[in-house]
């Protein structure tokens, strides 16, 4: 090895060890961003307005007898433990099973549900990238737009919060998608927040935050149903109008 070729060696070394890359910018992992390094790079203020979520939950539906024994059993279950569940153990025993009756696969519409999917954000001052815990998104084979994320199935608050994590994937995904909003959800034990976040400008957003609801109690678990499928449903409609 020549001695320029040792130097770009080691040049490269330290890149990876600063998380920088050819480029000279650094990278943020989508599961240890904070909210103070998110709002170091990004002008984003969380607001307080209610009525942003009004379309989203008083979308109408059914509950028929068959789902609402799937979602008390699913309670029943799982709340004496649910607080000493990791967070695998919430994922599959919990989680899983009322994403799978939402069902987010339409294979006509051609989008479903990922798990562990993979997804890079670059602009001219940073770089978020990383493995999201759950979004539905465009595509069957792979990942084509994402539509609506959730972050983090954890048990209590750490330093992994999940909140700037779900933003800066809610982030990445409007500038992918040249969008202007997008929504998402994180959950901490059994307490699940919904979001929605806007774009502004440039590096600019707002995000609003709804009030929590604890899967743990039926009248709650059956709104977090129904903004599931009030979800799945809007993602219908604009797939068939970007055909």
């Amino acid at each position: 090895m020549s001695e320029l070729e040792r130097i770009e060696q080691l040049e490269k070394e330290i890149r990876e060890l600063k998380d920088l890359d050819n480029n000279g910018l650094k990278s943020y992992s989508f599961s240890k961003i904070t909210a103070i390094q998110l709002k170091g790079l990004v002008d984003i203020k969380q607001k307080i307005n209610e009525s942003v979520f009004d379309d989203w939950f008083a979308f109408k539906m059914t509950f028929n007898d068959n789902l609402i024994d799937f979602l008390s059993n699913l309670i029943n279950k799982n709340k004496s433990l649910m607080k000493s569940y990791n967070e695998e153990d919430l994922k599959v025993k919990f989680i899983i099973p009322l994403l799978n009756r939402v069902d987010f696969l339409s294979y006509s519409n051609e989008f479903r549900d990922f798990y562990e999917l993979s997804l890079k954000y670059q602009n001219d001052k940073f770089i978020f990238n990383g493995t999201t815990d759950f979004v539905v998104s465009k595509g069957l084979f792979e990942s084509q737009k994402p539509y609506f994320f959730i972050q983090e199935f954890k048990k209590g608050q750490t330093d992994g919060y999940p909140e700037p994590q779900l933003l800066a994937e809610l982030i990445s995904a409007v500038e992918l998608n040249n969008d202007t909003s997008m929504r998402g959800a994180y959950i901490v034990g059994a307490i699940w927040n919904f979001v929605i976040l806007e774009k502004l400008g440039k590096d600019k957003y707002q995000y609003f935050v709804s009030e929590n609801y604890d899967s743990s109690k039926i009248g709650d678990l059956k709104g977090i149903y129904r903004n599931l499928v009030f979800v799945k449903e809007e993602i219908i409609e604009r797939v068939k109008r970007e055909k």
